[in-house]
């Protein structure tokens, strides 16, 4: 069995033909970006654009995340989770990248591959990068603040909705070179809905995976700002102070 979707929206003429269906897809070559057991994405150029293709073709990267062995006829493909985790960025404003291409094949009801295709967002950076570059707008105060802000918005914006990225790090945060920058969430193949304390848990660990990086990068006052506009609150109140207690303790744990 074989779902494939492609965006007839697009307004690339290659897409058809080059991500038409999953064996083509699959036959593509390209720029290696990363590759592990589980997937590899690649970086196609094709009509003066760039996309980017995620194959999958594991179940998971252990014996005991595979469940051993069962993952492939009893769990959700993780390719499956990736789009429509970004589907529902889009649905709830969060800008993320536009959806090309996406779909996946089973044999005898077992997942045996998928793939998504992305467009570039071009012109962007992930915040990773900037990090390690040691890039003079991190120590741009206005330029901080603006995007912090826009960071706290779509984490608020997730949790909200009950949702946890479960990979909230800085490498999956692009950035434009606009002066007034535009943020970017994406890839998130292990981002699921949750409930209660297991929900509270998550939310705690995405902004812990937020924090863990600012602590050497940006001043405790920029930190502070940033959990306000999540929280939405002008000051700090007790359970303010016990969640950021958890947050900035949660990697000691």
């Amino acid at each position: 069995m074989r779902f494939w979707w492609v965006n007839r929206q697009h307004p690339a003429s290659e897409v058809a033909e080059l991500f038409g269906d999953i064996d083509r897809v699959f036959s593509l070559d390209g720029e290696l970006i990363t590759s592990d057991s589980l997937c590899r994405v690649l970086r196609v150029s094709a009509g003066g654009r760039r996309y980017y293709v995620k194959r999958y073709s594991g179940t998971g990267k252990n014996l005991q995340r595979r469940w051993l062995g069962l993952r492939r006829w009893l769990g959700s493909p993780r390719v499956r989770a990736e789009w429509r985790n970004l589907q529902a960025f889009r649905d709830w404003g969060i800008p993320t990248a536009t959806l090309v291409a996406y779909g996946l094949e089973r044999r005898f009801g077992g997942f045996t591959r998928g793939a998504v295709v992305t467009d570039e967002i071009p012109a962007t950076c992930d915040l990773a990068q900037l990090a390690r570059a040691n890039d003079s707008r991190l120590r741009d105060r206005c330029w901080v603040a603006h995007v912090a802000r826009q960071i706290a918005d779509m984490a608020r914006t997730l949790h909200d909705h009950g949702f946890a990225h479960n990979d909230l790090k800085w490498r999956n945060l692009l950035i434009d070179g606009g002066s007034l920058p535009t943020a970017y969430l994406i890839d998130c193949p292990s981002g699921a809905f949750y409930r209660g304390a297991v929900l509270q848990y998550r939310i705690a660990k995405d902004l812990a995976c937020l924090d863990k990086p600012a602590r050497r990068l940006l001043s405790r006052t920029q930190r502070l700002r940033f959990y306000l506009d999540y929280a939405g609150h002008a000051r700090v109140t007790d359970d303010d102070r016990k969640r950021i207690s958890k947050i900035v303790n949660f990697f000691d744990r």
